[in-house]
């Protein structure tokens, strides 16, 4: 028995099975390549569902941890933490809001921002107003809360009851969402770019609607800039690409370059709906966390990595055009930006994903027709074209024998 197949095992035995995990067993990592138990080399263009965007072992991710474990891991937010204090003024100058909120993972700081747009309404606006709007096809988290707010089904049978106060509508559509706000309605929450729903873009004029809509009628808006957030759209937060100011966004993913830390910011009016008591949460900002996202942060800002997300995308999305041309049986339309790329598949995209992974790159596929791209932010430009090459050997493959009936 392998390697792989002995962790597989002991998954398999051990583990909840909330997950369809392929055969593979990631044992190390290094820039844009992960190794396997068995010793085999990939190209990951997963990076954790956009989490490692500096790659694998940044050397100074990697020295913020060990200085981190090296002075002092946790301590309680009964005190000041000075990492915790310098990483959220430095979020709030870059992304113009006011105060910052520290949890641990992407669905806490969605549910922290459900929790404040609540209570600002009710303390600051109109006791009467809860219900948050959110798109069809969204994505916001796995707590009863935020998957309630999530926009598919398929995510919240099984839960019921699901929780009151959310209100779908589809994406884009400026007339529905007009036609959805209320007077029970408190919040606008949206994604700039949808992620789990298959890389749908929110376009200026429904962003610039929302804008209006919270303004006119005293709504707040939401961004979840979970996946979008910290570089990945080619700007360092993705309401920049729109011209509007949010009064929440989210954050998690890519923030601790693979440890686990999210944050809620709000503009100083807005963070009044807190107080002492009325949210927290244990591990939320530790100096851990805090201190490798201050480190990761600087990277970013440092090496221009947004920018260069930009560049790389567009390079990458050009090769994937190409390849959309050589095989119109196979692929279909490309959308996102900079390196949050989807790819309309016509084929089965699961086995796309094995025969990529199968010759040494690893894709992910949302639903079972789009592939999404989520390459580090520093993939080199000879690392696209490995990963392109590994795509066309896969389409290849599989366009054959579809022909011959196999």
């Amino acid at each position: 028995m392998s390697k792989t197949d002995q962790v597989a095992a002991l998954t398999a035995q051990h583990v909840m099975n909330t997950y369809g995990r392929l055969p593979l067993a990631i044992v190390k990592g290094e820039g844009t390549r992960v190794w396997d138990a068995d010793g085999n080399e990939y190209l990951d263009f997963v990076t954790g569902i956009a989490v490692n965007s500096l790659g694998h072992r940044h050397p100074r991710v990697v020295e913020a941890i060990k200085k981190a474990a090296d002075t002092l891991l946790h301590c309680s937010n009964l005190y000041h933490i000075e990492p915790q204090a310098r990483l959220a003024k430095a979020l709030c100058e870059l992304s113009g809001l006011g105060r910052a909120f520290f949890c641990n993972s992407g669905a806490e700081a969605n549910e922290a921002a459900i929790k404040l747009a609540r209570r600002f309404a009710k303390l600051h606006v109109d006791p009467e107003r809860y219900e948050i709007i959110t798109a069809l096809g969204s994505f916001h988290g796995r707590t009863l809360a935020t998957v309630t707010a999530t926009g598919q089904p398929k995510y919240q049978k099984g839960f019921e009851p699901l929780p009151a106060g959310f209100v779908y509508v589809p994406l884009n559509d400026v007339a529905a969402l007009e036609e959805a706000v209320t007077p029970r309605t408190c919040a606008i929450m949206l994604e700039p770019i949808q992620g789990e729903g298959g890389v749908h873009p929110c376009t200026a004029e429904y962003v610039q609607a929302a804008r209006r809509l919270c303004d006119e009628h005293g709504l707040l808006l939401i961004f979840d800039e979970v996946q979008t957030g910290l570089g990945r759209t080619g700007k360092l937060f993705g309401f920049q690409h729109y011209d509007v100011q949010p009064d929440i966004i989210t954050l998690a993913k890519a923030l601790g370059g693979g440890v686990p830390i999210g944050a809620m910011l709000a503009t100083e009016r807005v963070a009044q709906g807190f107080e002492p008591g009325s949210h927290a949460s244990t591990f939320g900002g530790n100096p851990l966390a805090t201190g490798v996202a201050l480190e990761v942060l600087r990277v970013l800002v440092e090496e221009r990595l947004p920018e260069r997300a930009e560049h790389m995308g567009r390079l990458l999305v050009s090769r994937l055009e190409a390849l959309a041309l050589k095989y119109p049986e196979a692929l279909g339309g490309t959308r996102g930006r900079g390196l949050m790329i989807g790819v309309e598949l016509k084929l089965d995209g699961t086995e796309l994903l094995r025969e990529a992974m199968n010759r040494g790159l690893l894709i992910n596929v949302v639903g079972t027709n789009v592939m999404r791209l989520l390459p580090p932010l520093t993939v080199t430009e000879q690392e696209i074209d490995r990963a392109v090459r590994i795509l066309d050997e896969s389409l290849l493959h599989l366009v054959r024998r579809a022909a011959s009936g196999n």
